[in-house]
């Protein structure tokens, strides 16, 4: 009896393992395929406004009029959260506190931003690298000429 004990447990490890390598690898080739997307960076999200939510991590994708973020542990292929180019706006920057850098990592710089023009706009943290964040100001600065022109106040 003890040895068929044993054995079970050995082949509930040994299924639990397999499962674990298939998610390691189901996580990183979703990853690769983001990436391959290019512009393509690393990205902490915090969403801010009665409430400020807790720090997310992730990847953040630039393309042609949107800023897509992506969960780093999803499984979709689908972002989390998309912002329209022409809503996204940078309005400060700062280093992280003692408490953010436990949890982003060290080398990341938070930019405070704001969605929409209006009093009201909703806001949020993005946790970029400095070379990451300067290529979302590149980004954000190089929109086409009249890419705005569709939104009249």
């Amino acid at each position: 009896m003890g040895e068929a004990l044993a054995l079970d447990a050995a082949w509930l490890f040994a299924a639990l393992l397999i499962l674990l390598v298939l998610a390691a690898a189901g996580i990183a080739a979703r990853r690769f395929l983001l990436e391959r997307g290019g512009a393509t960076v690393e990205c902490g999200l915090r969403q801010r406004g009665p409430k400020i939510r807790s720090w997310r991590l992730g990847l953040a994708s630039y393309q042609l009029d949107e800023f897509r973020w992506y969960g780093i542990f999803g499984v979709s292929m689908r972002p989390e959260q998309t912002f329209p180019r022409r809503d996204l706006a940078v309005v400060a920057r700062r280093p992280p506190t003692e408490e953010e850098v436990t949890i982003l990592g060290p080398g990341r710089i938070v930019a405070e931003c704001q969605l929409g023009a209006s009093a009201g706009a909703a806001t949020l943290d993005l946790a970029l690298a400095e070379s990451a964040l300067t290529g979302l100001l590149a980004w954000l600065e190089s929109a086409p000429p009249g890419s705005h022109l569709d939104v009249i106040a």
